[in-house]
């Protein structure tokens, strides 16, 4: 059974440079009112970069809202106007210090459709080489690690990597 709701009024609570909050007042099907706060996100991607068939690299670093380090697959929002194939670019080369020749376009996941609109598109990258030295923007404090395939399944099983795209990105590699 499909149900639309229909957006009757909108007021904006909250802006800030990654995203922006609205209130919503819909109209359900059944012509009762209620409200809605969804979270506006501009979007981002993630990479995965592939050092070689077996061995995959992920970013460490610390996340505020979790008070915890979290290992990652690198990814980044998209700047006003940017492509998506430049931000892949441009991220994976923040956060890895690798460019890549061969980046292919594996799919998009909505991260949480209860609230926010964000749409994560997922890359995955081969034939890497070293670009800059630096990791990360002047603002990220970030750890590189090279991981097997078979330690990226171990890690998720045993609660060591968690992050939600980055779980979803591997799951994408084998569709």
């Amino acid at each position: 059974m499909k149900s639309l709701e229909r957006i009757v009024d909108r007021k904006t609570d909250y802006v800030c440079p990654i995203f922006k909050v609205e209130t919503l007042e819909v109209e359900l099907e059944n012509g009762k009112r209620t409200t809605r706060n969804v979270v506006r996100h501009k979007g981002a991607i993630c990479v995965v970069p592939f050092k070689d068939e077996n061995t995959i690299l992920m970013v460490e670093q610390y996340r505020t809202a979790l008070d915890d380090f979290i290992l990652e697959f690198p990814a980044g929002k998209l700047e006003e106007g940017e492509d998506l194939m430049d931000c892949c670019i441009r991220e994976l080369e923040e956060e890895t210090s690798f460019t890549s020749s061969n980046i292919t376009y594996l799919g998009k996941i909505a991260t949480t459709v209860g609230f926010c609109d964000e749409i994560i598109h997922i890359y995955k990258a081969e034939n890497l080489e070293k670009g800059r030295n630096e990791l990360g923007d002047e603002d990220e404090f970030i750890s590189l690690h090279e991981i097997s395939l078979d330690e990226f399944k171990k890690w998720v099983k045993e609660g060591k990597i968690i992050d939600a795209k980055t779980i979803a990105a591997y799951g994408m590699l084998n569709l």
